[in-house]
């Protein structure tokens, strides 16, 4: 960027495991979301908190305007499928869902965007992710087509 630009982009970036598939395990789940943050900022974007289910996660970043989202998350999924899939963690192949969700925040709103990822499993309790992601839609004003969200399995 230029001197004299200044800018603060925040986006809560959300997608979700190939066919749904309950991979993330606990038991990785840190060293999958260490390795994004790392990814997130090589890319010289500021990671703020990762969090997720076993089929799907959430992301808070500050964006570098010099990115464009949509090369961001293709990164972030290309370079950690590759991770998760060296690790040998699984039988087959990891895979992300092409689809995703950004949802832009100011920066009065980022400690309860933040707590709200953060929390993740108490959310879950109450409510499926695709309850949970059209509810964003929604809050959003983001007009979709069903046909054209993820795949959700029942």
């Amino acid at each position: 960027m230029k001197p004299g630009t200044f800018t603060q982009l925040y986006t809560h970036l959300v997608f979700a495991v190939k066919y749904r598939e309950r991979l993330l395990i606990k038991e990785i789940r840190p060293e999958v979301f260490s390795y994004i943050s790392g990814i997130v900022t090589n890319k010289k974007h500021k990671s703020i908190i990762i969090n997720g289910m076993p089929d799907h996660i959430h992301i808070l970043v500050g964006l570098n305007p010099n990115d464009k989202i949509s090369d961001l998350v293709g990164c972030i999924k290309r370079e950690s499928s590759a991770f998760i899939n060296q690790k040998s963690w699984f039988r087959g192949k990891f895979h992300w869902q092409d689809e995703y969700g950004a949802f832009s925040y100011g920066r009065s709103q980022l400690d309860k965007v933040y707590k709200y990822i953060m929390n993740q499993e108490i959310h879950h309790k109450k409510r499926t992710f695709r309850e949970e992601y059209i509810t964003l839609l929604k809050k959003f004003e983001i007009e979709y087509d069903e046909k054209y969200l993820f795949e959700f399995f029942a």
